[in-house]
This record gives structure tokens, C-alpha cells and sequence, in this order.
């Protein structure tokens, strides 16, 4: 395909995808929504700078920055998009999916001007400075590599709105758990071992695997004991050799598990199970669920794989830091922060999943992909490749998502690569 035809394909599909994420909004924002998601693919930025000028408009860029920085402060604006990326990405959801739940962070070291920063742990350098929560859910499933971003929010403990990180999670969980109708298994990180998160998923029947503190204590053998010393006296019956990248290298790692059936001192009616892997470190990874196990090596390699999936999370993170720049995020006030990570959001959808809704869609991922022209070959997360590839075809065909001499292309109207 002609690469002119493949750009114009390319926006048609970002319009046609602005049209659907904006839905309810005025006419003057649904326009902000489209130009905002053009100009982050087009730039692979979040700068207002960079978004302003792949518009390429016939007026001084302050003018569009403008304009651009008005509409990025319209009260419920992400919250709007962000609801309707759910809406798109619960369709995607079923029983068996898990729902990743990551709590990530917005380093801003050396900002001093932003609205409500706060002090947060850089997952990088782990030292603590300025910055920002930030809070991702995305579907994922054991036996497949797609991934489904379903929600993202940025926070910061210093809003007077701000009641706690649990709140926050839950809220999220309520939301997405909402849309899904109740399908989907949780999964987190050590971050989610919290008498206030256990309690509400218990209660409302949320499936779950959290990775447990060693600290913890459960209720087994008819007496409270610490989660570390059950782990360690845990029979383990079965074995499994994974390859797990190392320093850069692939290496190959044995690993033994087993489980027990155990209880939360504050919650005894409730039967749930510890899940114990040796082989990763000189600490058993354990892992807490309410979903069933019992003594089968497949039951129990699901466990192990659905947490294992976990990590997909971080790379998801790292892509959309890295491919978007993030955290050179530079505007001051704390809502257009909040829409323009929602809008991010938005963006992280329409590379990971829209391209790839039907056979004539993927054509244009294929071409992205090949655009990249990255050496050795695409890296096992594509979607690298894929936001790599979207900025090259844009920035080989200039000219803003509007054209100068007539309207926008109708997201309604048919064409070749209409979806399917």
C-alpha cells in the first residue's frame, strides 16, 4: 500500500476512534479530543509544544497552545474519555480474564511550580521525591498476548479531594468491575496485601490473586500464623522449568508449587487459598486467592501464570513512558494533568487494541510495525514497534489530522478499512 494511502488510512482510523472515545462531549471538545490524540501519536509526546505543532495550523503555534491548554481543563473531560475506553475495553472481558491492577508513579524531580505535587517513590532510582500516583487496570489473559488497557488515573495525596490510595483503588475497582459486570479476576502486586482491600473483595465476591507481605498473618491449623513460615513449610508437589529474562539474557529457571487452604483472621467464614512458588529468589513468592484450588498441576500452573502475567503490567508501563514521554509532562494545573492522562489512556487503547479489531485493521498495525524499521527484528511487545511505526507514517505525511482545504473525514461513513 502506498505509504500517502497508509497515513490517510491512519488518520481516517484516529478520527473515526476520537469520534467514539468522545462521545457526549461538545463539538468544540470532540475537536480537542481528536487533534489531542493525533498530535501524541504523531509526536509520541504529551508536550502541548509538540502536540501544537504536528497540527501544523496557519496561525502562530501560542495561539493553538492556547487554545489547546483552554479545552485541556474542561472539568470531566478525561473522565469522560476514560469511561468510554472502559466501555470499549469491557466488551473484551470475560470470566477468565484478569484484571491488573498496577500502582505506578509520575516522578517530576525537579518540578516545583505543578499543582498538589506530592512526595512519591520513584519506581526507578526507588529514591522519594516530587511527583504523582498513578493507578493502571489493564485485562490480560494467560494464553494469549494481547493486552487491554481499561483504565488509568493520576493522583496526588495532596488534593483536598484525595481521601486515601485505598479509596483510589477501590474506586477503580468498583468502576471497572462495574462496566465488566463482574467478570474478571483481580491481580496485584504485594501493594494490594491490605486489610481494607481484602475486606471489600470478600465481601462484594471479587475474584482475586494478590501477592502476599511475609508478614501476614493467616489462620491455618487451627491458629493465626505468619504467611512466611506456612510458605516455607508448604509441601510442593509439582515442578515447571520457565525461561525468565535475566540481566538482559534469557534464562532458564526450575520452579516448584503447591498450595494451602487458609483463612483471614478477620474474615474466617471465607475459604481461601495460599499459593506457594520456590525457584524465583531466596523468598517464596506467595500468593493469596479466593479462586479455587486443589491438588491438580494444571489448577495450580493457572495460579502461577495469572500472577507471572502480572509483569506484562510493568512493560505496559515502561511502553507507554517511554513511547509517550511522560514524565515530561509539563503542564501546572492539576486537572490537565488528570485529562491529559486520561487522553493518554485513550492513546495507549487505540495502538494496543483498535489496530487490531479486524483483518483490515491489522493491515495498517502490519504497516506500522514495518515502519518502525527497528533492527533485529520486533521486540516480543509489539506495541513498541507499533507507536514507533504510527509516528513515522505521521510524520512522513504532514499536515495536521484536519485537512486545510475541507472537513475532517465522517467516522461515519464507510470505507475500505472500515471496522469489522
Amino acid at each position: 500500500m502506498h505509504s500517502a494511502r497508509i497515513a490517510g488510512k491512519l488518520k481516517e482510523r484516529l478520527v473515526e476512534f476520537s469520534g467514539k472515545v468522545s462521545v457526549g462531549l461538545p463539538k468544540v471538545a470532540r475537536r480537542f479530543v481528536r487533534e489531542t490524540l493525533f498530535g501524541i501519536c504523531a509526536r509520541q509526546s504529551v508536550r502541548l509544544s509538540e502536540i501544537c505543532r504536528s497540527l501544523d495550523e496557519e496561525i502562530p503555534e501560542i495561539k493553538t497552545e492556547n487554545r489547546l491548554s483552554s479545552q485541556l481543563y474542561r472539568e470531566g473531560l478525561g473522565a469522560s474519555v476514560r469511561s468510554q475506553v472502559l466501555q470499549a475495553g469491557a466488551s473484551r472481558v470475560g470470566k477468565e480474564t484478569l484484571l491488573i491492577l498496577d500502582l505506578s508513579d509520575l516522578s517530576k524531580k525537579y518540578a516545583k511550580k505543578m499543582e498538589y505535587l506530592a512526595q512519591v517513590r520513584d519506581g526507578s532510582s526507588k529514591e522519594i521525591g516530587p511527583g504523582y500516583g498513578t493507578l493502571q487496570v489493564v485485562g490480560a489473559s494467560v494464553s494469549q498476548k494481547e493486552i487491554v488497557p481499561l483504565w488509568g488515573h493520576l493522583y496526588s495525596c495532596a488534593s483536598p479531594r484525595f481521601e486515601s490510595e485505598n479509596e483510589e483503588i477501590l474506586g477503580a475497582i468498583r468502576e471497572v468491575s462495574g462496566a465488566c459486570g463482574g467478570l474478571g479476576i483481580w491481580v496485584m502486586d504485594r501493594g494490594g496485601d491490605r486489610e481494607h482491600l481484602f475486606r471489600p473483595l470478600l465481601e462484594e465476591d471479587r475474584r482475586f490473586l494478590i501477592r502476599l507481605v511475609g508478614d501476614r498473618h493467616l489462620w491455618f491449623g487451627g491458629r493465626p500464623q505468619e504467611a512466611l513460615s506456612l510458605a516455607q513449610g508448604c509441601p510442593l508437589p509439582y515442578a515447571e522449568t520457565v525461561v525468565r529474562e535475566m540481566g538482559g539474557k534469557p534464562k532458564a529457571v526450575r520452579v516448584e508449587f503447591g498450595f494451602r487452604e487458609v483463612r483471614l483472621p478477620f474474615c474466617p467464614g471465607k475459604p481461601l487459598w495460599m499459593v506457594v512458588v520456590k525457584g524465583f529468589g531466596e523468598v517464596p513468592l506467595m500468593m493469596l486467592t479466593n479462586v479455587p484450588m486443589r491438588k491438580k498441576r494444571k489448577v495450580l500452573w493457572w495460579a502461577v501464570e495469572a500472577y507471572l502475567t502480572r509483569w506484562t503490567v510493568e512493560e505496559t508501563i515502561r511502553f507507554v513512558k517511554q513511547s509517550y514521554q511522560v514524565e515530561d509532562i509539563r503542564v501546572l494545573k492539576y486537572r490537565r494533568l488528570q485529562n491529559l492522562y486520561c487522553l493518554l489512556l485513550a492513546v495507549t487503547y487505540f495502538a494496543s487494541v483498535y489496530l487490531g479489531l479486524s483483518t483490515r485493521l491489522a493491515v495498517l498495525a502490519h504497516h506500522a510495525i514495518k515502519a518502525a524499521k527497528r533492527f533485529f527484528g520486533v521486540p516480543d511487545f509489539r506495541y513498541y514497534a507499533i507507536a514507533d511505526g504510527i509516528r513515522a507514517i505521521l510524520a512522513r505525511h504532514g499536515g495536521g489530522i484536519t485537512p486545510r482545504c475541507g472537513r475532517p473525514p465522517n467516522p461515519l461513513q464507510p470505507c475500505l478499512f472500515q471496522e469489522a
